[in-house]
């Protein structure tokens, strides 16, 4: 099952926080530094590119990419 069946979602938190879900699950959160890094590339990419940034925040990139 690819990004394409089985895609992440993401939302960030009052506190900074970013969230990244799969299947309705959150499988990982990125904190501090490294969230609002991420957020300002999610912001700019568009679904391929941020499915990919969010495959490699949880550690699946060599599965996905």
């Amino acid at each position: 099952m690819g990004l394409d069946d089985d895609p992440f979602d993401w939302r960030a938190t009052k506190d900074g926080q970013l969230l990244v879900s799969r299947g309705g699950r959150v499988v990982t959160t990125v904190r501090g530094g490294a969230a609002a890094k991420l957020l300002g590339r999610l912001e700019r990419a568009g679904d391929e590119e941020a499915q990919h940034l969010l495959a490699r925040a949880t550690g699946n990139y060599k599965r996905h990419g």
